[in-house]
């Protein structure tokens, strides 16, 4: 059907270069060009001899219209035509690449066939090769099977035999260890009897023994807390502000009850030196003897290191005369950097000697700086030696008293 409106086409262009050709002859003078279209006008629509040059000329411009009008329908013909053909291009391949897919399916189908035949002839023949191995394997399992039950037995019989000859053996020597064992027994309960009066006579010994022992314990620990108390009774016999008299006799008297005894011997080697050659202040001389302390450390309670010019001497005096502090003060839990004032720290110590406390006096008078610490020094060190000798008395009283009660006890 394309074909042949392009060759319809092709006609109407052909009509449309004839009309052009008539309108050339029309319009050239003379009107030679209507009379040559006279004979293709048809007879039933315009009589003969009765077409004028304004009628040929609307003829000729309506046919001109047609033309142009059929010549855009060829064109838009094409153009349908051009899509119908890509169309039905496309669709060819698309079923061109459908039945290739289709071919190519259908022989790798055919191929993949073939292979798993092949395959499946090739594991039929391992098979059958495996069966016939198997069975050569199998019969001389069996065969070996037989060997072996063969020689299971006969080892079988051979350890019946063993195990009977051992059982026997062993009921044998099992009567004979009876027979032993009974007359051990009887020896057994013999030597039984003797070590148990054996033991009982060593533990009489060893009793008679311990009771020597725990009287000569008991004797050491008496002796001990007699030397102790001597060190006690000599530690009072301070008198004013004297001290006491020389420690040295009774910490000999100690050291010779005591000779083996590495406790005692630590702690009187820990005694301070003056305190054997001189003897120690008691606390209630200290307590007399920090008052005048207290007096001169507030005198110079503005004297240290930097500031130690006379005016500062006259300066600290004047202080304390004319500030008043408190001669005690409790002393805090926690001291404060305000704590450390020397006037503060000298009536906290003040409050703890007449509380009997010399020991934390002693340490709120170790705080003292400058001057008032060097007027402090001397009563410092005392307080030190008497705490000190104090102190191991003190143990050496507790020690003395847990030995004597332990002999106590062990009595």
């Amino acid at each position: 059907s394309g074909l042949m409106e392009a060759s319809s086409c092709d006609t109407a262009s052909t009509s449309v270069l004839t009309g052009q050709q008539y309108v050339d002859p029309w319009s050239s003078p003379g009107g030679s060009g209507a009379a040559s279209l006279q004979p293709f006008l048809t007879p039933c629509c315009f009589p003969a001899g009765q077409l004028s040059t304004d009628d040929l000329n609307s003829l000729i411009a309506h046919a001109h219209r047609r033309i142009d009008q059929l010549n855009k329908e060829l064109a838009e013909q094409r153009v349908r035509e051009q899509q119908h053909i890509e169309l039905a291009l496309e669709k060819q391949k698309l079923e061109d690449k459908k039945a290739l897919e289709a071919a190519v399916a259908k022989a790798l189908e055919h191929h993949k066939s073939e292979i798993e035949i092949e395959q499946e002839k090739k594991v039929e023949e391992v098979r059958e090769v495996m069966e016939s191995e198997m069975r050569t394997q199998l019969r001389r399992q069996a065969a070996a099977h037989t060997d072996h039950l063969r020689d299971v037995l006969k080892i079988q019989e051979q350890e019946l035999k063993v195990e009977f000859e051992q059982n026997l053996s062993e009921k044998l020597s099992e009567q004979e260890m009876q027979f032993r064992r009974l007359t051990q027994e009887q020896l057994d309960n013999f030597t039984l009897d003797i070590n148990t009066a054996y033991a009982r006579l060593k533990g009489i010994e060893q009793a008679v023994e311990s009771h020597a022992v725990a009287e000569e314990e008991a004797r050491k620990a008496h002796q001990l807390w007699l030397s102790v108390e001597a060190l006690k009774y000599c530690m009072k016999t301070a008198s004013g502000d004297s001290p006491t008299e020389p420690l040295e006799s009774a910490v000999k008297a100690i050291k010779a009850s005591c000779s083996d005894n590495a406790f005692t011997e630590a702690l009187t080697a820990a005694l301070p030196q003056e305190s054997l050659t001189r003897g120690v202040y008691s606390e209630e001389a200290l307590r007399a003897r920090f008052y005048t302390v207290q007096k001169l450390a507030k005198r110079v309670a503005m004297i240290d290191e930097t500031r130690n010019s006379l005016y500062q001497y006259f300066l600290s005096y004047l202080q304390s005369l004319l500030v008043f502090h408190p001669q005690q003060l409790k002393p805090p839990t926690e001291l404060s950097p305000d704590d450390l004032d020397t006037f503060k720290l000298l009536s906290y110590a003040s409050y703890c000697i007449e509380h009997g406390d010399l020991e934390l006096a002693a340490k709120f008078v170790n705080q003292l700086r400058g001057e008032s610490r060097r007027v402090a020094h001397d009563w410092l060190t005392e307080a030190r030696m008497t705490l000190e000798t104090k102190q191991i008395v003190d143990i050496l009283t507790a020690y003395a008293s847990a030995v004597g009660l332990g002999t106590t006890q062990v009595q």
